[in-house]
C-alpha cells in the first residue's frame, strides 16, 4: 500500500514538474470558446505591419491594401497599445467550413506614391499580421531536420526583393494571393465547430483576365469555375508605377484532432528545450558552487571565529586579533549617500514585488498569449501596486539610519526610477511619433500612465512609507563608534571597482541563457512561453545575487574595511553592466537593424531594461549582505 502512495505520490510530481516546466498555455474558466456552424461568418482582422529590422509597427491600412467599407477598430488594452498594436477589420470574410477559390478582394493601380509605399514595407521586411477567432496568423514553415516539428512565421511578407544575376536592377514583388487555412475541431454530438487554427501561404501572381476589368470579371490566373489554383510557378505580380494588382484569396477548412483548450501548444512549441535544461543546469552549477563557498565561510569559518573571539578574556588579546570583528564599532555606520541607498533599495523591493506576482501568475497560466498585451499591462499594474511595498522598504531603512525626513524618503522613491525611465521613454516616443509609426503612445495612453503614476503609484508609496517609518526603528546588534575607524590599504584584488566588477559576473552567468530567448521573443517577434523555466531561472539569479554578494562582503569585512553598504548593492547590481554589454554584442550579431531610429529605440528600451536589472539584483543583494552583517555581528560578545 505504502508503495503504492509512494508510486503515485512520484508520478504527480512529475505530471505537475512537466507541466510547471513547460507552462504551456491553459484557459481558465470565463474565458469561453466560441461555437461556429456551417454557414456563419468568420470576421478576419487585420493588426499592425511589423518588421525585425526597422521595430517600428504600422497600421495595416497605412499603405494601399484593400479597405472594408468602413473601417472599425477594436478597442486595445493598455499592453496592447503600448506593443503597437492597431487591431481594424478587413475586406476578408469567410464562411465556416465552406471553401472560396479565388475571391477577389480589390482592384488596384498604382501610382508613384503608392508604388513607393509598397517598395519600402518590402525593403524593410514588413509582415502582416492578422487575427481570426483570436488565433494571430502564421505561416507553416518546415525545417530541413528529419521529423523536426513544424515552426511558425508571425504573418506574412508583405512581399520580396529579387536581384537578378549579373545585373545591378532590383525588382520587387508583392504578395496579392493569400491561400488560407482553417484548421477546426468538430464537435460530434452538436455538428459544431471550434477555431484550433489560422495559416496562410502567400504568393506573388500576375493575375490577368479577358476584356475590360468589371465586377463580375473572372481571371484566367485563378478561376474556381475551371479549377484553375494559384501556384508559385505563376508568374509574379511586380510593384511598379501604373501597374496593376488584383488581390484575392482562397480560404480550406481542415479538420483537426487539436482541442481547443490546446490551441496554443503548437505555436508555443519550443523546440530547444534542450538549451533550456543547459541553461539551468549551468546556473545550477554556479549556485552549487557558490553555495559550498558559502556553506564553509559560514559553518567553519565564522564558527571558529566566533568561538575564538568569544573566547578572548581582555581587551589587549581582541586588540591583537585581526578579521572582521575589529570593525564591530564602524560596520553599522550609515554610509554616504544614505537617502539615496534607501531610495534604490526601495524601488527594488518594488521591482521584486512586480517580477515575482507576475511570474507566479504565469506559471498559472493567467497571462496567456491568447491574451495579447496581457504581461504588459499586468507587469505595469504590478509596478504601481506594489508602491506601498517601495514605500515601506526605503523608509524603514531609513530610519534604521537615523532619518526624519521621511515625506524627503517617499517622494525620491515615488519619482526617481519612474522619473527616469519616463524620460526616457518619452524621447523615444518622440522619435516613433516622427517617423509615423502605429507604435507611438497615443496622447489619450500618455495621460492614463501619467494618471496611474501620480494617481496610485505615488499615494502608495508615501502610505508605505508611513508605514515603515512609525515601525520601531531596526536596531543594530552592536554600538557604533563616535571616531571612524581607519581603513587599512587595500591590495588591488580587494578594490572595490574589483571587486565589484568581478560580483556581477556570477549573477548574469546564471541568466544570459534564457535572456538570449527574452531577446529574441521580444526583437524578432516569436512566442515566449516558458515561464516555467523563467522562473526556476529567477530563483538561481536571487540565489547567486545573495551568495555572491555574501562571500565578498565575508572577505571584505575580514580586509577590516567596513564600507559594505553601497558595495554589497553594488556587487549584484553590477550584473546589469554586463546585461547592457550583453545586448549590444547581441544588436551586432542576431539582429539586421538598419535605420538609426529603430538603433536609437533598441538601445534606449534595453537601457531601461538593464537600469531595471540594476536595482532588481542590487537590492537582492544588499539585503542578502545586511542579513548577513546582523547575522554574524549578534552571535559575537562585545565587551
Amino acid at each position: 500500500m505504502a508503495n503504492r502512495f509512494h508510486l503515485g505520490f512520484q508520478l504527480s510530481i512529475c505530471v505537475f514538474l512537466h507541466l510547471f516546466i513547460h507552462g504551456y498555455s491553459f484557459y481558465l474558466p470565463g474565458v469561453a470558446p466560441q461555437d461556429f456552424f456551417k454557414g456563419d461568418k468568420l470576421r478576419v482582422k487585420v493588426n499592425k505591419l511589423a518588421s525585425t529590422k526597422t521595430q517600428l509597427p504600422y497600421s495595416y491600412y497605412s499603405i494601399p491594401y484593400c479597405r472594408p467599407d468602413k473601417i472599425v477598430d477594436s478597442a486595445e488594452n493598455l499592453g496592447e497599445v503600448l506593443r503597437g498594436d492597431r487591431i481594424e477589420n478587413s475586406p476578408y470574410e469567410f464562411q465556416m467550413l465552406v471553401p472560396q477559390m479565388c475571391n477577389v478582394v480589390c482592384r488596384l493601380v498604382l501610382d508613384e506614391k503608392t508604388a513607393k509605399e509598397f517598395k519600402e514595407k518590402i525593403d524593410d521586411e514588413y509582415r502582416v499580421n492578422m487575427i481570426l477567432d483570436n488565433l494571430p496568423l502564421v505561416v507553416p514553415m518546415t525545417r530541413m531536420e528529419k521529423d523536426a516539428p513544424v515552426i511558425y512565421q508571425h504573418g506574412y511578407f508583405v512581399g520580396r526583393k529579387v536581384q537578378y544575376a549579373g545585373t545591378k536592377e532590383e525588382k520587387y514583388f508583392i504578395n496579392n494571393h493569400l491561400s488560407f487555412t482553417v484548421k477546426f475541431h468538430r464537435d460530434t454530438q452538436t455538428d459544431s465547430a471550434r477555431i484550433v487554427g489560422f495559416e496562410v501561404s502567400a504568393f506573388s501572381v500576375n493575375h490577368q483576365y479577358d476584356g475590360k476589368w468589371t465586377d463580375k470579371t473572372r481571371l484566367t490566373t485563378c478561376d474556381a469555375h475551371a479549377k484553375r489554383m494559384v501556384s508559385a510557378s505563376d508568374p509574379a505580380q511586380e510593384v511598379e508605377n501604373k501597374k496593376e494588382i488584383i488581390f484575392t484569396y482562397d480560404v480550406d477548412f481542415q479538420e483537426s484532432d487539436i482541442k481547443w483548450a490546446s490551441r496554443w501548444d503548437t505555436y508555443l512549441l519550443m523546440a530547444d528545450d534542450q538549451v533550456h535544461w543547459f541553461s539551468i543546469v549551468n546556473s545550477l552549477m554556479i549556485v552549487l558552487f557558490l553555495s559550498g563557498m558559502v556553506a564553509m565561510i559560514m559553518l567553519r569559518t565564522l564558527y571558529r571565529d566566533i568561538s575564538k573571539y568569544n573566547q578572548l578574556e581582555t581587551q589587549e588579546e581582541a586588540q591583537e586579533e585581526t578579521g572582521w570583528k575589529l570593525v564591530h564599532g564602524d560596520v553599522f555606520r550609515p554610509p554616504v549617500n544614505a537617502d539615496l541607498l534607501c531610495v534604490y533599495v526601495g524601488t527594488g523591493v518594488q521591482f521584486f514585488g512586480m517580477i515575482l506576482i507576475a511570474m507566479i501568475f504565469a506559471v498559472l497560466g493567467f497571462l496567456s498569449p491568447s491574451n495579447r498585451g496581457g504581461l504588459m499591462t499586468a507587469l505595469l499594474l504590478l509596478w504601481v501596486l506594489m508602491g506601498i511595498f517601495g514605500g515601506y522598504a526605503s523608509a524603514r531603512l531609513y530610519k534604521a539610519f537615523k532619518g526624519t525626513e521621511w515625506k524627503s524618503i517617499a517622494l525620491k522613491t515615488a519619482f526617481m526610477f519612474p522619473g527616469i525611465a519616463f524620460a526616457v521613454f518619452f524621447v523615444l516616443n518622440a522619435l516613433i511619433w516622427g517617423e509615423k509609426s502605429s507604435g507611438a503612445v497615443p496622447f489619450g495612453t500618455m495621460f492614463a500612465l501619467v494618471c496611474l503614476w501620480f494617481g496610485i503609484s505615488v499615494p502608495l508609496v508615501f502610505v508605505g512609507s508611513y508605514i515603515g517609518f512609525k515601525k520601531p526603528a531596526i536596531e543594530d546588534p552592536v554600538k557604533t563608534n563616535k571616531i571612524p575607524r581607519q581603513i587599512p590599504e587595500q591590495p588591488w584584488y580587494m578594490s572595490s571597482a574589483f571587486s565589484i566588477l568581478i560580483g556581477g559576473i556570477l549573477p548574469f552567468g546564471a541568466v544570459f541563457i534564457e535572456l538570449f530567448f527574452i531577446l529574441t521573443s521580444i526583437w524578432l517577434q516569436q512566442f515566449y512561453y516558458i515561464f516555467g523555466f523563467l522562473f526556476i531561472v529567477f530563483v538561481i539569479l536571487i540565489v547567486t545575487c545573495a551568495e555572491i554578494t555574501i562571500v565578498l562582503c565575508y572577505f571584505q569585512l575580514c580586509s577590516e574595511d567596513y564600507l559594505w553598504w553601497w558595495r554589497s548593492y553594488l556587487t549584484s547590481g553590477s550584473s546589469a553592466l554586463y546585461l547592457f554589454l550583453y545586448t549590444i554584442f547581441y544588436f551586432f550579431t542576431k539582429l539586421n537593424i538598419t535605420k538609426p531610429v529603430s538603433g536609437i529605440l533598441y538601445f534606449g528600451y534595453m537601457l531601461i531594461a538593464s537600469y531595471a536589472f540594476f536595482v532588481l539584483t542590487g537590492a537582492i543583494g544588499f539585503y542578502a549582505c545586511f542579513w548577513f552583517t546582523r547575522l554574524i555581528y549578534s552571535s559575537v560578545k562585545i565587551d
